[in-house]
């Protein structure tokens, strides 16, 4: 595996779980200071976004091996 695929793959899952953590914290938050929650959810579902496309991205790189 290259190391430009292996800096996607790192970077996927740190994106996807990261935002799904920050989407639960802008839950949480969400009650007592509702802007504040609702940016977090935004921020979250964005990265949590941009981890999906990641892995898209991911599969259309070609490695010759």
């Amino acid at each position: 595996m290259s190391p430009t695929a292996r800096r996607i793959e790192t970077a996927v899952w740190l994106l996807i779980y990261g935002g799904l953590i920050v989407v639960g914290l802008g839950l949480a938050v969400q009650n007592n200071h509702g802007p504040i929650g609702w940016t977090l959810v935004g921020f979250g579902a964005l990265a949590a976004a941009a981890g999906v496309m990641l892995i898209w991205v991911r599969s259309r790189i070609n490695e010759d091996d």
